[in-house]
């Protein structure tokens, strides 16, 4: 009997699902699927989509029509933690033509929260934001909001964000970060990304897609705690810019950029600066016949002691003053021996140390 009265709750939950669907009959688009999912939930909807072919041919959709909305049109879901005992802006995001195109609730509370400021009266454990689809920017999404403590995407299916320039910038309270479910599919600019994430000690980047990134100025600049971070999978054949790249990343290592692709980089200067922990740098395969400056690439990296810049073509029209400046002794020794090897008599060895 319980089976039975389940079956019939369960088929006419379905017949209530396909009456409200049938409401959006007459709507002459292909993207019919967004109306949709402003009434009922995904699950629902694409089991729906998927078993019913009499609404399928109504609607003219079919999973390929789902798969594509979910794409391009599904929300991005973020989860934060704020620090305790740390008040003010959690989110500062853009609204296109002034209107507002994100939700926010705290605490899970099915109220959403107006507000994109946390203040003192107010005790929040969790924020979760909901992101809609006309949003194309993440420029700023999470700048200088300090109160952050952990950042989590939950969901991230669409493709259609090209810029996520200082996006993390100055998160200074950022203790983790969870990107696995990132899409930068699309993505161009990432300058500033992580810039200022002092206190972040690890990042796991290796579900990014950067073909299409042309700037990584600054990314992770200043993530003094950054001691592991994974971009083997990181393709840089568009960057132009990867100034400052590094710079003061107090707490790195060693750095394996054998993957890297310079072809088309113009500006490497300071780069490196101030990693004065640096022990390992892999940049044997950069290519550097583009680049224009190089000034002070890895200054003051004192307990860097090998670097292979043997391939490197260097020439008159090259800025490269105080490149290896402040490295050890025995690097000092190494690049004046690779420097013999090199025919190319338009700099001395010496601008490269001073």
């Amino acid at each position: 009997m319980g089976n039975n009265q389940t079956s019939k709750n369960k088929k006419e939950k379905l017949e209530n699902d396909e009456k409200q669907i049938n409401k959006f009959v007459y709507i002459k688009s292909k993207y019919i699927l967004k109306q949709i999912f402003d009434n009922l939930s995904k699950s629902k909807s694409l089991n729906i989509i998927k078993y019913n072919k009499n609404i399928q041919n109504k609607l003219e959709i079919s999973l390929n029509d789902y798969k594509e909305w979910n794409t391009l049109y599904s929300s991005i879901i973020i989860n934060i933690i704020p620090k305790k005992n740390k008040y003010g802006k959690f989110i500062d995001i853009l609204n296109k033509d002034n209107k507002k195109y994100y939700h926010a609730y705290f605490n899970d509370n099915k109220d959403e929260i107006s507000k994109l400021y946390i203040y003192k009266t107010a005790k929040v454990n969790k924020i979760k934001i909901i992101i809609n689809y006309q949003i194309e920017s993440f420029v700023n999404l999470f700048s200088e909001c300090e109160c952050i403590e952990s950042i989590s995407f939950q969901q991230f299916n669409r493709i259609n964000i090209t810029d996520m320039s200082y996006m993390f910038n100055k998160c200074s309270y950022l203790k983790n970060i969870d990107l696995s479910k990132f899409n930068t599919t699309q993505v161009k600019r990432m300058e500033n990304m992580f810039n200022g994430c002092s206190l972040l000690k690890k990042l796991d980047l290796s579900k990014f897609t950067t073909d299409n990134v042309e700037n990584m100025k600054n990314m992770f600049s200043d993530c003094k705690s950054l001691s592991n971070i994974n971009i083997k999978s990181f393709n840089t054949s568009k960057v132009s810019n990867m100034a400052y790249m590094f710079d003061n990343c107090f707490s790195l290592v060693q750095l394996d950029l054998s993957n890297f692709d310079t072809t088309n980089v113009i500006d490497m200067s300071y780069m490196f600066n101030e990693c004065k922990e640096l022990t390992k740098l892999n940049i044997s395969n950069f290519n550097i016949d583009k680049t224009r400056d190089m000034n002070y690439m890895a200054y003051n990296c004192y307990k860097l002691k090998h670097i292979d810049i043997s391939n490197f073509k260097f020439n008159s029209g090259k800025n490269y003053m105080g490149m290896f400046l402040g490295c050890s002794k025995e690097l000092e020794k190494e690049i004046r021996e690779q420097n013999n090897t090199i025919n190319d008599d338009a700099f001395e060895d010496d601008d490269f140390l001073m």
